[in-house]
């Protein structure tokens, strides 16, 4: 029954969102800044069902600086029931890419290569009933799903992009998923950062417009801002959230019952990394429709009351938008409702 359950996208309280479900697309994410030299690494892997429910897999490799944007689709795709455990292998065997959650490879040939480590691994905390989109998570059929599982981890390891190697010891890692039936919503935004002066700071979010079985549902965001193993969440609906995404930039206010979020992101002058999205059903097809800023900007201030509990700005973050739907005005949460909990 849970199997049959989770299906459908769903967790129940306390699960693993991180394993695989066996929906039409599960994607898994890294990210990885190294401040002293100022490259940032992304790390996608998509695996997909197909029309006849056979599986198959899409692996892409960003880098900043150089505009480095490498990708390929495979025909062998696996991924393990509970955590971290994903493998995707070209028609020889060969691993395109292979994580679990202490380590990371990409192998999309001789100049484009990850090999790292995670280390002091700072994970979702594991108290907490629900994931990244709260309660949400537990509701049959969502057309997205989305779980920040890995807020912080040191890094030992090496890429090559181009004629680049990068030595990326001590760098700091973030780790993500997504998931749903049909692959990526229609429109969607995206952010996140660590770099901050205050070293054990991350702050992620992630929205779109999304469905629920045959309804549509106001535009969703979730905003989450760790400091060390304190870890506040806002999800909107229900929690009251203004999101305005546009050409010029990132813009998230909100609040839960004690805390005031305010976020603000621009590219900083920086041109995107366009990055493919898979199209599920259609075997190997995918769409350049992610346009990612590897190296923005983006100030966040925390309040508390009165008290800024934490204020500070990366020149390292990663800020994506959707292409095609998101030229539309911007979007904009639902009226203050409820706040949530976090």
């Amino acid at each position: 029954m849970v199997a049959a359950y989770r299906a459908t996208g769903a967790d129940p309280p306390w699960g693993d969102p991180r394993g695989y479900h066996g929906v039409g697309m599960e994607g898994y994410f890294w990210r990885v800044t190294q401040p002293a030299t100022r490259d940032v690494v992304v790390v996608l892997a998509a695996l997909n069902r197909d029309a006849t429910g056979g599986t198959w897999g899409l692996v892409a490799l960003a880098v900043h600086p150089g505009g480095v944007v490498r990708s390929a689709t495979v025909g062998r795709a696996r991924a393990a029931r509970r955590g971290v455990g994903v493998r995707l292998e070209d028609d020889a065997g060969r691993a395109v890419l292979a994580a679990d959650e202490g380590r990371m490879r990409v192998d999309l040939g001789p100049n484009a290569s990850v090999d790292v480590a995670l280390a002091d691994r700072v994970p979702w905390p594991p108290r907490w009933a629900f994931g990244g989109i709260g309660p949400a998570q537990a509701l049959p059929g969502l057309s997205q799903y989305w779980h920040p599982h890995l807020l912080g981890a040191r890094v030992v390891g090496t890429a090559r992009a181009g004629d680049r190697s990068l030595a990326l010891d001590g760098a700091t890692a973030y780790a993500e998923k997504n998931w749903g039936a049909g692959g990526h919503p229609p429109a969607w935004w995206w952010g996140q950062a660590h770099g901050f002066e205050r070293e054990d700071a991350c702050v992620a979010f992630a929205g779109g417009r999304a469905a629920l079985g045959p309804l549509r549902v106001p535009a969703a965001t979730a905003v989450v801002v760790a400091l060390g193993g304190d870890v506040l969440r806002l999800v909107s609906p229900p929690a009251p959230l203004a999101v305005e995404v546009d050409e010029r930039g990132w813009r998230l206010r909100g609040r839960t019952a004690r805390h005031r979020v305010d976020i603000e992101g621009h590219a900083g002058g920086t041109a995107p990394h366009v990055l493919p999205v898979p199209v599920p059903a259609e075997r190997g097809r995918h769409e350049e429709q992610s346009a990612m800023h590897l190296a923005g900007t983006l100030h966040v201030r925390v309040r508390r009351g009165a008290r800024t509990v934490f204020e500070g700005a990366s020149e390292l973050a990663g800020l994506e938008r959707g292409l095609g739907p998101l030229s539309a005005p911007p979007a904009r949460a639902p009226r203050p409702g409820p706040s949530a909990a976090g």
